[in-house]
């Protein structure tokens, strides 16, 4: 037995058996009133009257009344450009130390998304959360003896006047704690390595030195990671290199989609923990082993609201019109979509931060991330979210048996009629035709939406798919933001991005 594993083990059974029982609404009333509380002397607190809020009996409600809806352009445009002018107290006391850089999924320019001390000590605190409900899993004492790959972006961290700025992922990485730094891999030297395909590289060159016991990061880039390896070693799977890897922590995007692919690079399945660490904080992790859903994180240092997600609150740019009901944890329902926004440590201000969610189990306060705003296909009435659509893949991933990791689909007019048009990625040589995946999905989608059933009948002709190398992806991620990190792929693409996009395969596939 591993005696050091297990102590850490038996120290977080003994703590985890103290988080168990959580009150997520009275949690959430006290996040508000501090975060209220600590801004109330800011540029911001002052303007939307916080400390006027404080003394209302029903602070949400009065909360709500009094401050707007923001994204990050209304709130850089109106608010955080102070900070960049060197002014203090704008939205959060003080200046903040780190900015996180964002290109999100869709926008061309990167967002600088303060970052305060308050904020990297409750990613901190949840990152310990985390740890901590490791005792819900069934995990051997030798695993805490193995170390972890965190594949995250750079920590080579930019300097800005009186700041560093860089990824979410490598701000957080560079402020590991001490004791952790020996379990941390792929170690400091390597994180620092700013570009994706020579940091994997060397990844690949030390792998065989490292006894990895859990993997941490976004699903398509871990993969391309593990597969560099894998050829590198010339093996079959990568339980080859790592016979004692046994839990892969995921992030960013659901992993569903990735499952079968990811899979197929082990030699027997591993434990699968889902987390939700975005650039503006880290929202929620899985705490059991009985479902996949996430629990957010109601007691750190992040407010929740909820606006229901439907067609007629959602602009065309994804923001959430002005007069879009909002509701809190205590008024949500389960197997609904909303939109999420939270107030934060950081100074962000009931902020889109332009997920969807849906509740699984509401008095445990757990929750699946069911697709982006932006991501929401409705040009002829289809009503489609990313979670449908996701589906939609895995079913005939089912069907046909095959790996289909990535995809990203458009509304385009073709002959004076709109048909969805899919790109699919893979790596597998099919044996079934573009056709007969455009029936199943087409299928798939009238039995999971009716509101698509509806569109088929009308506005929307119907579907095509056009199969594409998986490396086509990663590549088109190269060109236009970065390779890994927080990068994800976008799911759907308006008509200008769509159109890049095609220019960009027909010189790719050349």
């Amino acid at each position: 037995m591993a005696i050091i594993g297990g102590l850490i083990k038996k120290v977080i059974d003994v703590t985890g058996s103290f988080t168990g029982d959580i009150n997520p609404v009275e949690e959430q009333q006290k996040v508000l009133k501090n975060l209220l509380e600590k801004a109330k002397d800011t540029a911001f607190g002052k303007y939307y009257g916080f400390e006027k809020i404080l003394k209302n009996k029903n602070l949400e409600e009065s909360f709500r009344e009094s401050v707007p809806y923001f994204d990050y352009h209304k709130m850089n445009e109106q608010w955080w450009y102070k900070l960049h002018e060197g002014i203090e107290d704008i939205s959060w006391p003080g200046k903040p130390s780190y900015y996180a850089i964002s290109s999100g999924t869709t926008g061309k320019t990167s967002k600088k998304i303060p970052v305060s001390d308050a904020m990297l000590d409750a990613i901190k605190q949840a990152g310990i959360k985390q740890v901590t409900a490791l005792s819900n899993f069934d995990l051997p004492s030798d695993f805490f003896e193995k170390e972890i790959m965190m594949l995250g972006s750079s920590t080579n961290l930019q300097e800005k006047d009186s700041h560093l700025e860089g990824e979410i992922s490598g701000i957080s990485a560079s402020n590991i704690p001490f004791w952790f730094r020996g379990y941390y891999k792929p170690g400091e030297e390597i994180a620092k390595i700013d570009d994706w395909d020579e940091r994997i590289k060397h990844i690949a060159q030390n792998a065989k030195n490292w006894d990895i016991g859990a993997l941490s990061g976004i699903p398509s880039w871990m993969e391309l990671m593990l597969k560099e390896v894998i050829a590198y070693h010339n093996v079959d799977n990568i339980h080859e290199i790592w016979p004692n890897l046994q839990v892969y922590t995921s992030g960013g995007v659901a992993f569903e989609p990735y499952e079968k692919s990811f899979n197929a690079l082990l030699e027997h399945p591993i434990t699968i923990i889902d987390t939700y660490l975005a650039s503006e904080g880290f929202l929620a992790c899985q705490t059991r082993p009985d479902t996949t859903a996430m629990q957010l994180i109601t007691d750190n240092g992040i407010y929740f609201e909820f606006v229901p997600f439907k067609p007629e609150y959602i602009q065309e740019d994804g923001s959430v019109s002005d007069d879009a009901p909002v509701i809190g944890l205590e008024d949500v329902e389960e197997n609904q979509d909303y939109v999420l926004l939270i107030s934060t440590v950081s100074g962000a201000w009931r902020y889109l931060i332009g997920d969807t969610i849906a509740f699984t189990n509401k008095e445990k306060a757990e929750i699946k991330i069911t697709g982006r705003t932006k991501f929401f296909l409705n040009v002829v009435g289809s009503q489609l979210s990313v979670n449908k659509m996701n589906t939609a893949i895995q079913e005939i991933e089912e069907k046909f048996d095959i790996q289909l990791p990535e995809f990203t689909v458009s509304a385009v007019k073709l002959e004076n009629e709109f048909y969805h048009v899919w790109h699919i990625g893979t790596d597998q040589d099919l044996k079934v035709g573009e056709t007969e995946l455009a029936d199943a999905l087409d299928e798939s989608l009238k039995n999971a939406n009716k509101n698509y059933k509806v569109a088929r009948g009308k506005a929307l002709k119907g579907v095509k798919v056009n199969m594409i190398p998986l490396d086509a992806f990663y590549e088109w991620s190269g060109a236009n933001k970065k390779k890994g990190g927080q990068v994800k792929m976008e799911k759907v693409m308006n008509e200008e991005k769509y159109a890049d996009f095609k220019a960009f395969l027909e010189d790719y596939l050349k």
